[in-house]
């Protein structure tokens, strides 16, 4: 007589048509499930699972440090068995029906603090080519004062730019316009580029378009590009790992929260649709008041 893993894989073959990668990978979840129950207590019986075999079960698998989505595949691929075993009139109720994982810990976005910016605002400077120094002077600027996303700096033209009112009209996801300020650092920077840098590179390679950031033969700088010239900074500074353009999104809230900006004027400013999405960076000044807080407080911490 077929046992029950049989008859699911079976069913899974036969009925559901599943290719045999996908039949394995089931035939994997329910063996290391028996052997759990093997190893682990006295009940060896898959029909006879309770929901405390199932706490247990998923206890271990976080012990193991299991990521979050072969959690997820294992627990996936058991309750598809059980709800199997409920149309054969094997079993009464599925032990994995209400199992809900641990939400997932959001990661800190990684960001600069200000000296690390100093660092690399003098790094940019330093180019070996003086007209692209002046490129690389002007995309941190703006990235750092505007918080724009990297696809928008490539996407920014130069109508877009209004040098007396200081303002960037950007165009941000789902075609939703925004108007981001920037302050003189990012305004020097940028008419000094587009004067000294822009303007003869242009002529050199005969090029005619409006987008503000070129690479060195004239034509739009790319989101690839941006990456490469900003790791560049990185390399000729005195910071070490690498640099994602997103870090500087995450810098320009981070530094603004920290210096007593409104949450919703972040949220404003970056082009979040919801306040949920711009509260990530308040666990950030939040854990950074707490690494000050036990820095600097005498009492903070035990001697």
């Amino acid at each position: 007589m077929a046992t029950p893993v049989e008859l699911f894989i079976t069913y899974l073959e036969s009925e559901r048509q599943y290719s045999p990668e996908t039949v394995k990978a089931y035939r994997e979840d329910l063996a290391a499930f028996q052997k759990f129950l093997v190893d682990t207590g006295d009940n060896t019986d898959l029909l006879l699972v309770s929901k405390l075999d199932v706490q247990v079960y998923l206890s271990q698998l976080y012990d193991e440090h299991k990521a979050r989505t072969t959690i997820a595949r294992k627990i996936s691929s058991l309750r598809s068995f059980y709800d199997f075993l409920i149309r054969e009139d094997l079993v009464k109720v599925n032990p994995f029906a209400y199992v809900t994982l641990k939400k997932r810990s959001q990661p800190l976005p990684r960001f600069f603090y200000e000296k690390e910016m100093t660092a690399l605002f003098k790094a940019a400077g330093e180019n070996p080519d003086p007209v692209l120094a002046k490129r690389d002077s002007a995309i941190l600027e703006v990235l750092y004062a505007t918080g724009i996303r990297v696809s928008e700096l490539c996407g920014l033209t130069l109508n877009a730019v209004d040098f007396d009112g200081q303002l960037m009209l950007i165009h941000g996801k789902g075609n939703k316009e925004r108007y981001v300020p920037f302050g003189h650092y990012a305004k020097d920077a940028l008419q000094t580029y587009l004067k000294a840098a822009r303007e003869p590179l242009m002529q050199k390679y005969h090029k005619t378009h409006e987008v503000v950031f070129i690479n060195h033969y004239g034509d739009p700088i790319t989101s690839t590009g941006v990456e490469y010239v900003l790791n560049q900074m990185i390399d000729r500074s005195s910071l070490t790992g690498d640099i994602h353009p997103h870090m500087l999104r995450h810098t320009f809230a981070t530094h603004l929260l920290n210096h007593g900006a409104d949450l919703r004027t972040v949220q404003e400013l970056l082009g979040h649709s919801s306040l949920s999405t711009t509260q990530i960076y308040t666990h950030v000044t939040k854990s950074q008041l707490q690494r000050d807080y036990r820095r600097y407080f005498p009492r903070a911490t035990h001697d």
